[in-house]
């Protein structure tokens, strides 16, 4: 199958546009613009300069991808978008470039983000998310593989997210939330281990156990992350997926959401 632009959809000279791609009427590719092999773009999306789209992406009606940067330290400088492969954009969305490190803005491949999400600059989604309808990321935030957003979730700037997190819908999370938890209710709290997702995914239940063992000293013991890390390392054999919960407590420098400030 031959690439296909629509003679109604404005393509700059300038952008780079791979095999099998199909731009549909009205679309708005800028200049200094990639767009992988097999992807499709469909009416009234515009794809800003500075923004690499990978394979096989498919891009819905309305949405930005690449729009400058919502904030006041931009002042024009280069900024970039990256989104790897086989990713699914709904409606609406509007992802922003970014302009704080070289690579800027970069979501990885396998995501599905759905109608009216904003991502904003310089943030960080490392790949095979679920992002629902309306979901607020803020500027320079970090989500890792594997992640489920529901609706109307929003992140705040430089909230990180581990990998395999499910957030309900509504939340606000205002800091750094461990790998494998559920987050629920506002303000965000603690709701228990992701259990049946992990399961789905290949998790034994020595492993799912280990990781809930090692929730009940952080969240349910009542004592310092200090005390609680210490204890996990005591109390669960070591594993990935222990060691991945203690990495991320210390690159965090020990600060979680739903954790009272007295025993952070």
């Amino acid at each position: 199958m031959a690439t296909t632009i629509s003679p109604l959809a404005h393509v700059d000279p300038k952008a780079r546009i791979g095999e099998n791609v199909t731009i549909h009427p009205f679309a708005y590719i800028d200049c200094d613009v990639e767009i992988g092999d097999g992807c499709e773009i469909m009416p009234y999306v515009s794809i800003i300069r500075g923004t690499t789209l990978g394979k096989n992406n498919k891009v819905y009606q309305n949405s930005v991808i690449g729009a400058d940067p919502q904030d006041f330290r931009w002042k024009g400088q280069p900024s970039f978008c990256s989104i790897g492969d086989n990713n699914v954009i709904r409606e609406n969305c509007i992802i922003n470039r970014g302009f704080m490190t070289e690579k800027g803005t970069c979501i990885g491949s396998d995501s599905f983000i759905m109608a009216e999400t904003h991502i904003g600059h310089d943030s960080r989604i490392a790949g095979r998310c679920v992002l629902g309808n309306g979901v607020t990321i803020a500027g320079d935030t970090k989500v890792g593989e594997c992640v489920i957003l529901s609706s109307n979730v929003m992140l705040h700037e430089r909230s990180v997210v581990g990998d395999w997190v499910l957030v309900k819908g509504g939340c606000r999370i205002n800091g750094n939330v461990p790998p494998y938890v559920i987050m629920a209710h506002n303000p965000a709290s603690y709701f228990g281990v992701n259990a049946v997702v992990l399961r789905k995914n290949g998790f034994t239940e020595e492993q799912v156990d280990d990781i809930a063992k090692a929730y009940r000293h952080i969240y349910q013991s009542n004592t310092s992350v200090f005390n609680a890390m210490k204890r996990i390392e005591v109390d669960i054999d070591q594993s990935e997926e222990r060691d991945k919960i203690l990495d991320f407590i210390v690159k965090c420098d020990q600060k979680l959401v739903a954790i009272p400030r007295d025993l952070e």
